[in-house]
């Protein structure tokens, strides 16, 4: 090649592979391809097929005695014993830019829209080394997210990680949906993962909606989807949302749900051989949690603040997932299951809800207002059956007293249509106004 060819042709000449690493296939169990060879390490890429036109992508997720174990991204049709299996020698990359602004992708960054085709020169990885503690910046300033309970008694920081943790039909989708629209952010990254494919495409256009599409980049893995495409959505999500974080901007993350990760996880673990623990649930689910919620966070010049829906099977707040989520969260926002059925929407439970760093982002009079409400809500949840039973005699405890009469306000103050955002200023005067004598 002359001294004049262009660099890029150069750089690709001296990066071929100058060996074809190959493998034959020896069994499939429906998730799993066992291969014989090839020479390739865990995380790679393999293409099982004899051409490339209708080989089938596969990731390298173990290794048994002298088998290297594979997964598809894609059905296995056509897999045989014998097949041939080509070594890659590249990991999993995602293409990134902001052309995907708007857009609606699958996990490995295909449109799934009726947009124009993805010109993405610039890919990331999906899985990157966690950002170094030392690297960090502080969370001190508030993200408003124009949802009033939030606001005022759950204040949120940038670059700080929550969870909204709630069972199936509480309003969950609603609340991420307001979130992803309202909350100060440059850039959204949702991920859908797991979700009927029907809830897709009634969340684009309901709960997130026309103007919320327009600054947010949407991955989705279905559920009829094979395990390694649904979690590869999640880590395809914080990769483009580190792209964004990485050229300056203030990156909003909203995966849904993360337990949905989790079971697809354990799928593949259970797959390969780990051995279950409680629940069913492998080792590596809990290894990949941590490592995951670790890319989000604040450095020099952006951040990503992250929303993770935690589904909670049975309304049990313990179960495994939930508990290890509540552990590394910075924070974790309950929607209770008897409030929403009372048509108290959005259906927070603030006595179970907190958020780590309140302390830091809000105000000394902030703080002081938000105890102010949850003392309110304490009390009267201690003494509710009294009440209800008609045991309360009034004059007996002031407090209590003062607390019923406030009570009303206080319930429609916590109480706002999900299609309707404040200002948090406002919502802080409004609040203020209980204990001044003056109704929201």
């Amino acid at each position: 090649m002359s001294a004049s060819a262009p660099q890029h042709l150069l750089d690709r000449v001296r990066n071929t592979p100058l060996a074809r690493h190959l493998g034959s296939v020896v069994s499939f169990n429906g998730l799993v391809v066992e291969a014989r060879g090839p020479q390739t390490a865990l995380g790679q890429l393999c293409a099982i097929g004899k051409d490339e036109q209708s080989a089938v992508l596969a990731l390298v997720v173990g290794f048994r005695a002298d088998m290297t174990q594979l997964m598809p991204y894609g059905e296995g049709k056509g897999i045989v014993p014998g097949l041939a299996v080509r070594a890659l020698d590249e990991t999993v990359s995602i293409g990134v830019g902001d052309a995907l602004l708007g857009r609606v992708v699958d996990a490995l960054g295909r449109p799934l829209d009726d947009g124009p085709a993805l010109n993405l020169p610039q890919r990331y990885p999906v899985s990157r080394q966690t950002i170094n503690p030392l690297h960090r910046e502080p969370i001190e300033r508030v993200v408003e997210t124009g949802v009033r309970a939030i606001d005022t008694l759950l204040t949120l920081g940038r670059g700080q990680r929550i969870g909204i943790m709630a069972g199936s039909g509480v309003g969950k989708s609603t609340l991420l949906g307001a979130l992803a629209r309202q909350m100060e952010a440059d850039v959204t990254v949702l991920a859908l993962v797991g979700e009927r494919g029907r809830e897709v495409g009634e969340f684009l256009r309901h709960s997130l909606g026309p103007k919320g599409l327009q600054r947010s980049v949407v991955v989705v893995a279905t559920a009829d989807e094979p395990a390694l495409m649904r979690t590869q959505a999640a880590h395809a999500a914080h990769a483009i949302a580190e792209y964004f974080r990485d050229i300056g901007r203030s990156v909003l993350l909203v995966v849904d749900s993360i337990t949905r990760f989790a079971m697809a996880q354990r799928d593949i673990g259970l797959s390969i051989g780990e051995p279950p623990t409680f629940r069913g649930y492998t080792p590596s689910v809990f290894a990949q949690l941590p490592r995951m919620l670790e890319r989000c966070g604040q450095v020099r010049g952006g951040a990503i603040t992250g929303v993770y829906s935690v589904l909670v099977e049975g309304d049990d707040m313990n179960e495994p997932v939930t508990d290890h989520m509540r552990a590394i969260l910075d924070g974790h926002i309950v929607l209770d299951r008897e409030l929403a059925g009372r048509g108290h929407h959005p259906a927070i439970d603030v006595l179970r809800s907190t958020s780590r760093l309140l302390g830091a982002v809000a105000s000394a009079s902030e703080r002081v207002l938000a105890d102010h409400a949850r003392r309110d809500l304490a009390v009267y949840a201690a003494a509710r059956d009294l009440i209800e039973l008609g045991a309360h005699q009034p004059g007996a405890n002031p407090e209590l007293d003062a607390v019923i009469a406030r009570r009303p306000a206080l319930e429609a103050f916590l109480q706002q249509p999900a299609d309707v955002a404040e200002p948090r200023d406002s919502s802080l005067r409004r609040l203020a106004g209980l204990w001044k004598g003056r109704a929201p």
